[in-house]
C-alpha cells in the first residue's frame, strides 16, 4: 500500500532533521560547546594558537582536531565570519519536551518571528542571567540554531534552552493551561509592564514581537493581556533584545 504524501513528507522532514549540522565558529562558542555534554560534536578544525588556546576542552572532548592553516582555513563557514581559528561542526541540541523546562513555573519567552540571530543571541543570554526557563520561537521566520546566533550569544546557546515549535499561539495556549500568565510586548499597550506583572498570578510568559511588524494579530489575541514598557519622555522604543532583558528584569525584581 501506498504512503500518504504527508506521510512521506513526515518521514523525509525527519531524515533531514537527524542530518541537519551545524558550524559553531569563535573561541568563546567553540569552547562552552566542547564542554557541553548535551551537544554532539562532530568535527574541530582549528590553528594550532587556537588549539594552545582552548586547552583542556579539546582532550576532553575526545575529538581529533584537524590543524588548519590560518590562510587557508578549510571549515565551511560564511565570508566575513570572525572565527578566531576555531570551528567546531555538531548536531543541533535537543532540550527535550517543553513541559519538563517549566515544571515548577519560572519565566518564560515567548518570541513572534525575531528572525535575527544576533537580536535572538543577545535575547539568549539576557534569558539565562535572568533564569528563564526557555526561549521559544515558531520554527518558520524565526532564527535558527547557527554560528553566528551562538557566537552573539557567547555560550548561552549551549545552556539556555531554545526551542523552534510548529505552531507558537498553540504553544502559548498550552503554556496557559500550565498555569502561566501570557503577556505581550508592544508599544500600543494599555497598561504598563509593571502593572500586568501586579495583576499575574503564577509565572509569566513574556511575548515579544519582530522589530517594525510587532506582534501579529493572533499572536497578540492568544496573550493575556498586552502591556508597555515605560519611557520617560514622550516617544521611545527598544530594539528587541533590550526590550527583552528589561522584561525579564521587571519579572525578576516583581514584588521586591
Amino acid at each position: 500500500m501506498k504512503k500518504p504524501t504527508w506521510v512521506i513528507e513526515k518521514e523525509r522532514a525527519a531524515r533531514a532533521g537527524a542530518a541537519a549540522t551545524l558550524w559553531l565558529f569563535g573561541l568563546h562558542a567553540v569552547r562552552d560547546a566542547l564542554e557541553n555534554p548535551r551537544r554532539e560534536k562532530l568535527r574541530l578544525v582549528v590553528t594550532k594558537n587556537a588549539l594552545d588556546r582552548l586547552g583542556a576542552p579539546v582532550e576532553a572532548s575526545g575529538l581529533t582536531p584537524e590543524i588548519a592553516d590560518p590562510r587557508k582555513f578549510p571549515a565551511p563557514l560564511d565570508p566575513g565570519s570572525v572565527h578566531q581559528g576555531a570551528a567546531l561542526e555538531v548536531k543541533p541540541l535537543d532540550w527535550g519536551p517543553l513541559d519538563d523546562l517549566v515544571m515548577g513555573g519560572g519565566t518564560v519567552l515567548c518570541l513572534d518571528r525575531v528572525t535575527d540571530p544576533h537580536n535572538v543571541g543577545a535575547i539568549l543570554r539576557s534569558a539565562e542571567v535572568f533564569g528563564a526557563r526557555a526561549v521559544i520561537a515558531p520554527l518558520r521566520h524565526s532564527a535558527p540554531e547557527t554560528g553566528a546566533l551562538a557566537k552573539t550569544a557567547s555560550g548561552a546557546l549551549e545552556r539556555q534552552p531554545y526551542l523552534r515549535v510548529k505552531n507558537l499561539a498553540g504553544t502559548m495556549e498550552h503554556l496557559r493551561n500550565l498555569g502561566f500568565h501570557l503577556i505581550g510586548l508592544d508599544g500600543t499597550g494599555e497598561i504598563l509592564l509593571e502593572e500586568a506583572l501586579e495583576q499575574a498570578r503564577g509565572p509569566v510568559a513574556l511575548v515579544l514581537g519582530a522589530e517594525g511588524p510587532g506582534l501579529r494579530d493572533k499572536t497578540k489575541a492568544t496573550c493575556d493581556q498586552i502591556a508597555r514598557i515605560g519611557f520617560a519622555g514622550e516617544f521611545g522604543s527598544l530594539n528587541v533584545s533590550n526590550a527583552a532583558a528589561v522584561s525579564l528584569y521587571a519579572v525578576k525584581t516583581r514584588g521586591e
